[in-house]
């Protein structure tokens, strides 16, 4: 079964997801250092063999192909909660949400007890336009583990969402609090000062971002009144 993992915050992370939409962007972060080769390497129910398949079907970035791939060894094995996630991640490099969501549904039936499929449940919703479910499933992730920054943060992602600021600044606190180094976070929490108009708040974050991630500090310097 999958491992439990915590999101990859790091520059590294960041810049290799620079040309990515916003929700594959989360969607990478979510898996170790934000690529299917590594989320690979945390799967058990896959012999090696496949894993090689799969690890070039993410080279070509044959969304398609892998998704097909993990369709065709579920019909031969329906209890295997690593070929949902596989299954699951290609649907959601598809944008194809509603499958997606079924494919991980099926992740976290079958193995409660890993944060991963949580968060990638709830991040399925969110890209879907459901953000509401998506807070659902986050409860009750967090339910099954508390200490997990990549949980705190889609739940402030999803609270921005439905404009629950302030529950969304709560959220991006008790991400930092397990992770300061978490860059998305910082920006996240910036993000909500600067839609509460907590001006002093945003720009003090922008120069904590300067070290930690500059292209998120500058993205977000953007986003603070210009001074005249």
């Amino acid at each position: 079964m999958i491992k439990p993992i915590f999101f990859a915050a790091g520059l590294a992370v960041l810049s290799a997801l620079a040309a990515c939409t916003p929700q594959s962007t989360v969607l990478m972060a979510l898996v170790p250092d934000g690529t299917v080769s590594v989320l690979l390497s945390h799967l058990e129910g896959v012999d090696d063999s496949n894993r090689q398949r799969l690890a070039e079907f993410e080279q070509r970035g044959d969304w398609n192909g892998l998704a097909h791939f993990a369709e065709e060894n579920l019909a031969k094995d329906q209890s295997n909660a690593d070929w949902w996630t596989v299954a699951g991640y290609a649907y959601s490099r598809l944008e194809q949400y509603p499958r997606a969501i079924e494919c991980y549904k099926e992740v976290v039936r079958l193995a409660p007890d890993e944060i991963t499929g949580w968060n990638l449940l709830a991040q399925a919703w969110r890209a879907s336009g459901q953000s509401q479910r998506a807070i659902a499933t986050l409860d009750s992730a967090l339910l099954v583990r508390k200490d997990a920054p990549a949980t705190f943060y889609l739940l402030g992602e999803s609270y921005s969402d439905i404009g629950r600021l302030q529950s969304a600044v709560g959220a991006y606190q008790q991400a930092l609090k397990l992770n300061p180094e978490f860059a998305q976070a910082w920006y996240g929490m910036g993000r909500a000062y600067v839609r509460q108009q907590r001006y002093a708040e945003a720009a003090d974050i922008v120069k904590a971002l300067e070290k930690l991630d500059p292209r998120l500090s500058a993205e977000l310097s953007k986003l603070l009144p210009q001074r005249r």
